[in-house]
């Protein structure tokens, strides 16, 4: 990895993966390319790297140890969708390499932004849910996911176990706390401090109010944020009925699960949904979409959610490297990504429209210019 100002390129490790995974991946590539280029930033340099279900079928890996290599000494890891439901472990488990990229590099903070702007199809009809402002972050490395907590399968039962210790949580809360205080210094002047509620269910389960636990002392550090709690099954509620009530939540690997695809539906469906899953020195970037085996190499699927992925990349690039020419990249392709779709007629497949991933990439980059 380069320290800030040591050369003019940033090494991006790629897995465009399965089904849909290369259509998607192709124009997000570009339009990041181009952002950066407009501004003035490093070059991204993208290394194509095998990984997912065709490469386990091929290769008899899912993630060869050389794909893990090349990824770990790159800035950045960009992901498009790897799975498939019939190629499966002898298990019957899905081939999943990108959750193997979370354990191997410990990207504990699965952030999900939930974000709305003019023009996308959103379900809910009150005028605030065309202006959402939310960033769910999911515990991503422990909880019902930890290959640290294996179940056991018998005959008559199968059994699962949920871990969640003391050093992820403490790191996972203190995370929420930075981006909640990050986020309220951008709104200054507005008399809207930071909020991050931690979504549990410490009522019954032992596991939970430890993590609630957890979650209260570090909230004795951000005097400055607002701390609060809320149980899994009124979060769901709230999120539909009063989602623009959210600021920043953190949330155990399964909830998150969960969340994260309601999250989607609020921004009008997966193809709009991007995500990174951050840890201490790596960080994957990718939208929250399968593979979607089923509309493959029909040019249906909607590149919105891996261009705003991109964006998330250049945002987290920005911060890491200190180069201010790259928050202006992402600020570049997140402005072109609305102006899209400010006039309402830019409509995804996805979203019952006609504008398939070919229509919606040149909208986009007409914008862009």
């Amino acid at each position: 990895m380069f320290e800030a100002g040591d050369r003019d390129f940033y090494s991006i490790a790629v897995f465009a993966g399965d089904g849909i995974g290369p259509e998607v991946m192709t124009p997000a590539k570009a339009l990041v390319a181009r952002a950066c280029e407009k501004a003035d930033a490093p070059a991204p340099q993208f290394e194509d790297l095998p990984g997912g279900a065709g490469t386990y079928q091929t290769l008899g890996s899912a993630l060869p140890a050389a794909s893990i290599d090349a990824a770990r000494t790159a800035d950045a890891i960009f992901l498009s969708a790897m799975g498939d439901p019939t190629v499966r472990y002898p298990d019957g488990t899905e081939i999943t390499p990108q959750i193997d990229l979370r354990m191997e590099f410990g990207l504990f903070a699965g952030v999900r932004p939930v974000r709305t702007f003019p023009g996308m199809p959103v379900p809910l009809k009150d005028p605030r849910a065309q202006s959402l402002d939310i960033v769910l972050i999911r515990e991503s490395t422990e909880g019902l996911f930890s290959p640290d907590a294996p179940g056991r399968v018998s005959e008559d039962e199968a059994r699962e176990t949920m871990l969640i210790t003391r050093s992820v949580t403490r790191k996972l809360s203190n995370f929420g706390f930075e981006v909640a205080r990050a986020r309220a210094a951008k709104r200054s002047g507005t008399g809207q401090p930071g909020r991050l509620t931690c979504i549990d269910k410490a009522n019954v389960f032992p596991a939970f109010a430890f993590m609630r636990s957890v979650f209260d002392e570090c909230a004795k550090q951000y005097p400055d944020v607002t701390a609060d709690h809320m149980y899994i099954d009124a979060a769901a509620l709230n999120l539909v009925k009063r989602p623009w009530d959210f600021d920043v939540a953190i949330t155990e690997n399964m909830f998150g699960d969960i969340l994260s695809d309601l999250g989607a539906a609020l921004m009008g469906g997966l193809g709009f949904a991007p995500s990174a899953d951050i840890g201490d020195g790596h960080a994957v970037f990718q939208p929250c979409h399968g593979s979607a085996p089923d509309i493959a190499g029909r040019g249906l699927a909607n590149p919105t959610a891996m261009i705003l992925s991109g964006v998330m990349m250049l945002e987290w690039l920005s911060v890491r490297f200190e180069c201010p020419q790259t928050a202006d990249a992402a600020h570049l392709l997140q402005a072109a990504v609305e102006e899209a779709y400010a006039g309402g007629t830019l409509i995804p497949t996805e979203a019952g429209g006609n504008h398939g991933t070919q229509d919606v990439a040149d909208a986009i980059a007409r914008a862009l210019g």
